[in-house]
């Protein structure tokens, strides 16, 4: 399997027990099960229909999924964070693979019927054409007419409501504080985060490349993918100038078979004309 390129990029170390406890608030079973309930509803997948959760993390909706009766595998870079996953549960309808979300795995060509990549599981690379990469491997991956759903921050309305500190609790009372800087150009976020209490951390930095719709819907039509739906979030609404979260659906465009119905071979064209 192919390492990821620049070992010393913030996520290649930055996805294990500390990032499950920075973010243990919006872990929530209740909250996955809802995400997944709306999932299910864009996707309209019958059972057994092959699915690839891309960036699948600790495995929370991956898990549900399989659960919902799809056929599913979860891919990740971290090993600790996969082996959270695993501990919720493998099986014939539930796998995980350790893979660069860039190059997945050759075998994979045209085999998944939707591929989704959420909690804002994207823009994590130095060079952005490795961001056009990974949707790239997203079509690839997908079967002809298969679906991709994307869901993440929106940077109109991260921009509209920016917030350059915020903090909160975990469930054990560990104080998590980020500071928040963002870079107009570039397009990078830049997050700081550090911690106090019974789970504090040593303080730690990550870097997230922000898209509007419209280049994320650039991107994807450059793979063969057409963006046709566009949402706030998770909401059933359309997305607005002002969500600060979007959930795209795409669609791989279908194979096009050459028209046989009808048309004669040049022989039987030339035994026609002679028959006149």
């Amino acid at each position: 399997m192919r390492r990821a390129a620049g070992g010393g990029e913030w996520w290649t170390g930055y996805f294990d027990r500390n990032y499950l406890t920075e973010y243990e608030p919006l872990f929530d079973l209740v909250r996955d099960r809802q995400e997944v309930g709306r999932l299910l509803a864009v996707l309209g997948l019958p059972s057994g229909s092959r699915l690839l959760d891309l960036a699948c993390g600790q495995g929370r909706h991956a898990n549900l999924l399989a659960e919902a009766g799809l056929n599913v595998d979860g891919v990740d870079y971290s090993e600790p964070i996969l082996a959270e996953a695993r501990q919720r549960g493998t099986g014939p309808t539930l796998r995980y693979t350790r893979a660069d979300m860039r190059r997945l795995p050759a075998r994979w060509s045209g085999r998944f019927d939707a591929v989704v990549n959420l909690f804002t599981s994207f823009g994590f690379f130095v060079d952005p054409a490795d961001d056009a990469r990974v949707i790239a491997e997203v079509a690839r991956v997908l079967s002809p007419g298969g679906t991709f759903v994307f869901h993440g921050g929106c940077r109109d309305g991260v921009m509209a409501r920016f917030l350059d500190r915020d903090w909160w609790r975990t469930s054990d009372g560990t104080a998590i504080t980020q500071e928040r800087r963002f870079d107009p150009l570039s397009g990078l976020l830049t997050i700081e985060t550090s911690s106090a209490g019974p789970s504090a951390f040593a303080p730690r930095e990550h870097r997230i490349r922000l898209y509007t719709a419209t280049r994320l819907a650039e991107l994807c039509a450059g793979a063969g993918l057409t963006v046709v739906e566009a949402f706030d979030g998770w909401r059933p609404r359309p997305l607005r100038r002002t969500s600060s979260e979007m959930l795209l659906i795409a669609r791989k465009d279908p194979e096009v078979r050459p028209l046989t119905r009808g048309r004669r071979t040049a022989p039987e064209l030339a035994t026609r004309s002679r028959s006149r």
